[in-house]
């Protein structure tokens, strides 16, 4: 069963792709609609935004982190002027537009087309679930995004996406990204209310 399961077995739909409503207690302490489910959400939300497939890429430094062990990237480098690295190492020096797999098979390069780090302003590294959360939600600090905005962020950004798909050598997200899709929006439809 995915780490992801408590909700989204009745978000992802049944048989034959039939979408499942939520029933009124699904996450326990609290009504569908309730400020308790809608932080239950959120803290579900949690175990991909905390996993080390995002966190590497939200360091609170100017540097990224890699690997499960979430080490400091080596080669040094730097998120340069527009987080695609300095001039003369940029991120695609290394990242290609798709993971590439190492020639002995023991693991791979993390590779996408638009390969870099989040902007600073939305690191995550170091922060609590209640501060990403709140964070998530102020346009200031979340690249301008508007809640419907993160709904389709989540759901279908191919860079979100490469969360699940990491290459040989990484464990991939919990769950899937249309289930973290599912889950954003019923944490945005139950008020996006953030866990304490």
């Amino acid at each position: 069963m995915s780490v992801l399961a408590l909700p989204v077995a009745v978000l992802a739909g049944g048989a034959g792709g039939q979408a499942r409503r939520m029933p009124a207690s699904s996450v326990e302490g609290g009504p569908a609609g309730g400020d308790a489910r809608s932080a239950a959400l959120f803290v579900e939300m949690g175990k991909v935004i905390q996993s080390p497939r995002c966190l590497n890429c939200h360091p609170r430094t100017d540097r990224p982190n890699q690997g499960d062990a979430m080490t400091q990237h080596n080669p040094p480098v730097v998120r340069g002027p527009d987080g695609h690295g300095a001039a003369g190492l940029e991120c695609a020096t290394c990242h290609g537009p798709a993971n590439v797999a190492f020639a002995n098979g023991s693991g791979s390069i993390p590779g996408h087309p638009n390969w870099h780090l989040a902007p600073i302003a939305m690191a995550w590294e170091g922060k609590t679930l209640r501060q990403i959360c709140e964070q998530i939600k102020d346009p200031k600090r979340n690249d301008g995004k508007t809640l419907e905005q993160l709904i389709e962020h989540n759901s279908h950004d191919s860079l979100v996406g490469w969360a699940w798909n990491p290459g040989k050598g990484r464990t991939p997200a919990p769950g899937t990204q249309a289930e973290f899709g599912a889950l954003t929006r019923a944490w945005v439809e139950s008020g996006a209310k953030c866990p304490a």
